[in-house]
């Protein structure tokens, strides 16, 4: 028969509630998130989200290599339809949260790849989101960074933003999320 990497799964998730996708390499977690994200379209059933989303899929997705870190940050508020005035408003939270103050001015291409991880989340954050994707990134980075972005996670969910959240780390599963989905070949093990 066709095989679908994700089928016949139903969930909501609520406003401020930190969703957890689980499962095995090849579940389906990351397939999940990209319909929920809108980079695919489901073949089947239906998806509505209500407001605005963020994501951090891909590390540094999004980020124009040759632009600055600067550059890179209006260019995303502009894609998510948020005023320059704002952005000029959050820019140094935004990168003093990201650790990239000295390479503000350098293009995205030469930052490691925790340097763009750490500017893609911090962009993320700042312009507050209704609902945040968020696709293994607290895997890399220092132990520091992880716990500065857990810690920016509790206090953003209290203003009602909702994260789904795939993780391998149980610990930070533990810590952070009200609900998890175990995926296994695209399909509902077990939610609560």
């Amino acid at each position: 028969g066709n095989s679908l990497a994700v089928n016949e799964v139903t969930l909501t998730v609520n406003e401020g509630e930190v969703f957890a996708l689980l499962g095995p390499n090849g579940a389906g977690k990351t397939t999940t998130l990209r319909l929920l994200n809108g980079l695919i379209n489901p073949d089947a059933g239906q998806i509505t989200m209500k407001g605005q989303v963020g994501a951090l899929i891909e590390l540094g997705a999004g980020f124009n290599p040759i632009l600055t870190a600067k550059e890179n940050i209006y260019v995303s508020a502009a894609i998510l339809g948020i005023p320059k005035r704002e952005i000029d408003r959050k820019l140094t939270d935004i990168i003093e949260f990201a650790g990239v103050t000295d390479f503000l001015n350098t293009p995205i291409q030469s930052y490691s790849s925790g340097m763009k991880i750490r500017l893609g989340f911090s962009v993320a954050i700042n312009l507050r989101p209704d609902i945040m994707l968020i696709d293994e990134v607290l895997a890399v980075g220092d132990i520091a960074f992880r716990n500065k972005c857990l810690q920016a996670i509790r206090e953003i969910r209290e203003s009602g933003v909702a994260f789904v959240f795939v993780s391998h780390s149980l610990g930070q599963i533990q810590m952070l999320c009200d609900r998890v989905l175990y995926l296994n070949k695209g399909r509902t093990d077990y939610l609560g």
